[in-house]
């Protein structure tokens, strides 16, 4: 099965991004073969509607969960209604967060954890 971390950085050894939307890389692993895919966020600098961009990118790659820090209700609708569990509340590394996910140790979030702007760069 494919899952998908969201990541600091491009490896399984990297931490886990707490955003959603405008994270640094998307990790899409294999549970069974933990062969994995490292992607750059294309939507990291998108001036709006990160979460949703991102949300259909990743349900594009047929992941049947994301694990990150937070998600915004935007990103969790798209991902929702694309039949991909959203889990919330996701630190350390992404090595560890898989190896929770494989154990059955983390359940779906039932919403979104954070307000629609989260995330976004401070106004300069």
């Amino acid at each position: 099965m494919k899952i998908c971390v969201t990541s600091e950085g491009g490896n399984l050894d990297s931490k886990v991004d707490p955003r959603f939307g405008r994270c640094q890389y998307f990790i899409i692993v294999d549970t069974d073969t933990l062969a994995l895919e490292a992607i750059e966020n294309p939507n990291i600098e998108s001036m709006g509607g990160a979460g949703i961009q991102s949300g259909q990118f990743v349900a594009e790659k047929k992941v049947k969960a994301v694990l990150t820090g937070n998600v915004g209700p935007n990103a969790f609708q798209t991902l929702q209604s694309a039949a991909v569990d959203v889990v919330t509340g996701i630190s350390g590394t992404v090595k560890e967060a898989v190896g929770k996910y494989k154990k059955g140790e983390l359940k779906p979030t039932q919403g979104p954890s954070v307000s629609s702007k989260f995330g976004m760069p401070p106004n300069k």
